[in-house]
């Protein structure tokens, strides 16, 4: 019995590699078939438009509007950040700087943590800004930004709207001015 089971698991295998009975042959068929042709390559994706020219309009908690594309034609800094955060306490003032001295950029603060605006606005007596905050629902945060892994997390966007650089950490003046320069912008005046 040992040796007629693999006989009989070979004619089994054999006999479903049969073409069916009930199949009738092309008269003129060639013995073997050709081959069908491959699919074409699937043509690769478009790159996420909305990932490297996002779109961000926000309330703001002096009551306008932020709209990102209301400022092309100006380098924008789109910065996520908390109140209990240190790395991004320290930046503030340099990004409140750099938005006061260069017409050429605009900075807009994203608090992105559970605040009321009431005690948001308590926060920024203590530590005074100049370019707009806008408080960023964590569950629910703007679709063309990445959720961001950590905090200060800064977007540089270009005058065309493209996504020039994205930054983990904290962030200076000095390195924003000098990635501007290098993507094409005007030279920190010396």
């Amino acid at each position: 019995m040992k040796r007629l089971a693999p006989c009989i698991a070979l004619a089994l295998l054999l006999a479903a590699c049969k073409p069916d009975a009930d199949t009738p042959a092309a008269p003129d068929a060639p013995a073997s078939a050709p081959a069908p042709a491959p699919a074409p390559a699937a043509t690769p994706a478009a790159p996420d438009v909305s990932k490297t020219h996002p779109a961000l309009s926000v309330e703001t908690l002096d009551g306008g509007t932020f709209d990102l594309a209301a400022h092309r034609g100006q380098w924008v800094v789109v910065n996520f950040w908390a109140t209990w955060c240190a790395p991004c306490l320290k930046e503030m003032p340099e990004l409140s700087a750099l938005d006061a001295m260069r017409e050429h950029v605009q900075v807009v603060g994203l608090a992105y943590e559970e605040i009321e605006p009431d005690d948001m606005r308590a926060f920024l007596q203590k530590h005074p800004v100049v370019y707009p905050i806008a408080i960023i629902d964590t569950f629910d945060p703007p679709a063309d930004f990445d959720t961001p892994p950590g905090l200060p997390m800064t977007y540089l966007i270009g005058p065309d709207g493209q996504v020039v650089e994205k930054i983990l950490g904290p962030v200076t003046a000095e390195r924003l001015e000098t990635l501007i320069a290098g993507a094409g912008g005007p030279a920190i005046a010396g």
